[in-house]
């Protein structure tokens, strides 16, 4: 079997049966399959997700991830290997992620039995990254996280053409936080509903002042999305509404930045109680802070990626969607490259969790190649 039919058989399988975060049972067993047909030990600290290792010829130990969950998308595509599970989908990459991973453990366990494999791996398919933090909860739950010495991923992004790969030092992605408003008024009769205290009322005010946050409090030449994403209020046609909600999500790479929305949501929170009447919860979901890039490994990452066949760009600004590779920063100097799986002349125009995203598998073999030569030059 070539390299090529290897991962691209391994993607479509992955691709046709996606399954949803912490719920990736039979993704799990199907790599755990693939590992032991390689003769490669693993073990799982988490129900999904595993983790695979291989003793090399130094004391240094790395780790590379991919992560394995799919999104609750309805899929488009019209490919044999379509998604079979409806409104399930790998909209954003990942079995692609993990089709190149399982083919770098195929090139490390031919090194091992040559006795040449540099370094000690840890292979890391990780559970949720959509959502629950999976990379948190494996790194709490796995003994092995203060073994690694420097730890590397990537993912794919459609919006740059194929051949292209994108880093940068520190900020890579941007910090992901959910808010949400809970506005409690009082119900009253359309005839009486001066003795109402409306929620809608309250609700049209949070939102107004949210939505000038960044134009007014926040530096212009910062990037930031405080995105309104749900709300809702009121019970029936003829009554002052007593409940309203309002939920979304703020994206931002600067610590400094976060703080201070959070500050001015407090004193709309304030303001909505004094001018309404109406009692007002605001809470937070902290989600995933920013990817942060290790600049000492950056020299190692940039000659790799050129190395392998890639065209290295250093992006100026981080994106600013949210990615749980952050948490691998905790335990070891961490890097994440971006890279271009976009092909106009072959229709992979699609971007990140759209029911149309698809790519040429092609380009997993140069991912494979980059994550050898960190392996092969890695010299700290």
């Amino acid at each position: 079997m070539t390299e090529l039919d290897f991962v691209t058989g391994h993607r479509r399988h992955l691709h046709e049966n996606p399954e949803l975060s912490m719920n990736e049972f039979e993704t799990t067993s199907y790599i755990i399959e693939v590992l032991e047909s390689l003769g490669v030990t693993y073990t799982q600290p988490l129900p999904t997700g595993v983790v695979a290792y291989l003793k090399g010829e130094s004391d240094i130990t790395l780790g590379f991830r991919a992560d394995i969950d799919a999104l609750p998308i309805h899929e488009e595509n019209d490919v044999p290997y379509r998604s079979r599970n409806d409104g399930v989908m790998h909209a954003c990459g990942h079995d692609g992620h993990t089709a190149a991973l399982l083919l770098f453990v195929r090139r490390c366990k031919s090194l091992y039995d040559e006795g040449k494999l540099p370094h000690n791996c840890y292979f890391i398919f990780q559970p949720s990254e959509e959502t629950m933090a999976g990379a948190k909860q494996l790194i709490d739950s796995w003994p092995a996280r203060n073994e690694i010495d420097a730890i590397f991923g990537i993912h794919m992004m459609p919006d740059e053409e194929t051949g292209l790969a994108l880093f940068r030092d520190h900020e890579m992605t941007a910090s992901a936080t959910e808010y949400r408003f809970y506005i409690k008024g009082e119900s009253a009769h359309v005839a009486s509903k001066h003795n109402g205290k409306s929620a809608i009322e309250a609700l049209m005010f949070t939102t107004r002042e949210i939505s000038q946050i960044q134009q007014f409090h926040l530096d212009g030449l910062n990037r930031n999305i405080i995105h309104l994403g749900q709300m809702n209020a009121g019970e029936a046609i003829n009554t002052v509404p007593s409940n309203g909600y309002l939920e979304g999500t703020i994206r931002t790479y600067e610590e400094n930045d976060l703080a201070l929305i959070k500050s001015r949501m407090e004193k709309i929170r304030a303001g909505v109680e004094n001018l309404y009447g109406c009692k007002v919860e605001v809470t937070y979901n902290e989600g995933y802070p920013p990817v942060k890039n290790d600049s000492v490994l950056r020299p190692l990452v940039h000659q790799s990626l050129e190395a392998s066949g890639f065209e290295a760009v250093i992006k100026e600004k981080p994106y600013l969607f949210g990615e749980d590779f952050s948490f691998y920063s905790e335990v070891a100097p961490a890097y994440f490259v971006f890279i271009g799986a976009g092909n106009e002349e072959k229709g992979f125009t699609s971007s990140l969790h759209t029911p149309t995203f698809n790519f040429d598998e092609a380009v997993l073999l140069r991912v494979a190649d980059y994550y050898e030569n960190i392996l092969k030059n890695y010299k700290f």
